[in-house]
């Protein structure tokens, strides 16, 4: 199939669009080399398709995660559930009826969920892989909690026991012991994510992405904890905890994320070194100001806590604009060579355009519906690609992952437009 022609859809290239002659891509240069060296070559020319359809290399299976990183990813989750059966069974032994438990499970729910739509909102362009996002939330619910409770608690007795003060090593708890290793395991849970599934990481958005679902694990298990310890006044807790605050544990962990998606951009591959120990030292120091100025001052609670989390959101609101635009731009390298016309490049990368494309689609019936909806997240996944090539991390196999995406782009084109 050629380029759609005008008037075959409201995104086909204006009349009088030529393709630009652009030089094939060859495997060699898919690639800049990792330690730098010159961007990769631009893709090359949209091929003619006949009625015998794309070539034979499309038939090639899309990628899937390796076989030794299902195995790590399926052993950690394991790891992090059995660490949140492991917290539920130490709320039980301290609750005085599984009634308790079971209510506050389902008050910790809200917060959890309000969290977690945030996180599908930041990431519903480009949408990080389910698996992954369960093994992050499971690390935070399981192992960051009991690590944490363990650590926390021993140092509140051994401070108590040397100082003879119970609310001093309580502060001390507070201010010290829990910003430190709460955050460092919240923080560890993400660059595990980011070194086994590094490819999945495109910035600082996929960071926050993940570090929030880390943080929402582990605010929801930290939640069931007070809820059931203050049982009496769990009302008075879940409008602080649940309503007033939800997103704090996500809003110190992010700025670990970014880093550590920040460093996926840097054409040295151990960027990370350096990247998340200054995110992490953020996280720690904003964590601990928290936590001091709520021991403190509680009247303060709205004076610190709304400008901060106004500011955090302005940051994540920039962030996506940022990513949006990198994402015009490489896909404006494969217009250039005619797989996009301009108005589709605009369509995909604008939230009115996306929306305005689904439902033209959806107007057109269910199949169109779905061949747009596999467009779209194509075009972005195929963005990621061709970003990672520009940033000197692309693999060996990525001339074949990149025919693979276009011509599964090419395919849903044909079917929305109702020429499949």
């Amino acid at each position: 199939m050629s380029t759609p022609t005008p008037g075959q859809g409201p995104w086909a290239p204006r009349p009088g669009y030529q393709r630009a002659r652009l030089p094939q891509l060859s495997t060699a240069a898919a690639g800049a080399p990792r330690g730098g060296g010159a961007t990769p070559q631009g893709p090359g020319p949209h091929p003619p398709m006949g009625p015998a359809g794309p070539p034979p290399w499309s038939a090639s299976g899309a990628r899937g995660p390796g076989g030794w990183r299902r195995v790590v990813g399926t052993v950690l989750a394991v790891l992090g559930a059995l660490g949140l059966a492991a917290v539920l069974v130490v709320v039980s032994a301290s609750a005085t009826d599984m009634s308790q438990v079971a209510l506050a499970t389902l008050l910790a729910l809200i917060p959890l969920g309000i969290v977690l739509l945030v996180v599908f909102w930041i990431d519903r362009w480009e949408r990080e892989p389910w698996s992954m996002m369960l093994l992050a939330f499971l690390w935070g619910a399981g192992f960051s909690t009991v690590i944490s409770l363990v650590v926390n608690t021993t140092t509140t007795v051994l401070v108590a026991e040397s100082s003879y003060d119970l609310e001093g090593a309580m502060l001390v708890s507070a201010v010290v012991s829990a910003p430190i290793i709460e955050e460092l395991t919240k923080g560890l849970g993400v660059l595990v994510v980011f070194l086994i599934w590094r490819r999945t990481f495109n910035g600082a958005v996929d960071g926050i992405v993940y570090a929030a679902v880390v943080a929402g694990g582990f605010a929801f298990a930290e939640n069931i904890l007070y809820f059931v310890r203050y049982y009496e006044l769990i009302v008075e807790v879940f409008i602080l905890r649940g309503v007033f605050s939800p997103f704090t544990h996500v809003i110190f962990t992010a700025f670990t994320g970014a880093a550590i998606g920040m460093s996926a951009r840097r054409r040295s591959r151990a960027a990370w070194l350096w990247c998340a120990p200054i995110g992490l030292g953020c996280a720690i120091i904003l964590h601990a100001f928290w936590n001091g100025v709520i021991a403190a001052s509680p009247q303060y609670y709205f004076l610190v806590g709304i400008p901060f989390f106004i500011a955090c959101v302005g940051m994540i609101i920039w962030l996506r604009w940022a990513e949006r635009m990198n994402m015009r731009r490489r896909l404006a390298d494969y217009s250039r060579a005619g797989w996009f016309s301009p108005g589709e490049v605009a369509m995909l990368t604008t939230g009115s355009g996306r929306s305005q494309g689904r439902r033209w689609a959806a107007a057109r019936g269910p199949v169109a519906a779905r061949a747009m909806a596999d467009f779209q997240k194509g075009a972005a996944e195929l963005a990621q690609l061709r970003q990672q090539a520009v940033d000197g991390h692309a693999g060996g196999d990525f001339a074949a992952e990149e025919r693979r995406a276009l011509e599964r782009i090419t395919q849903s084109r044909r079917v929305f437009l109702g020429q499949a």
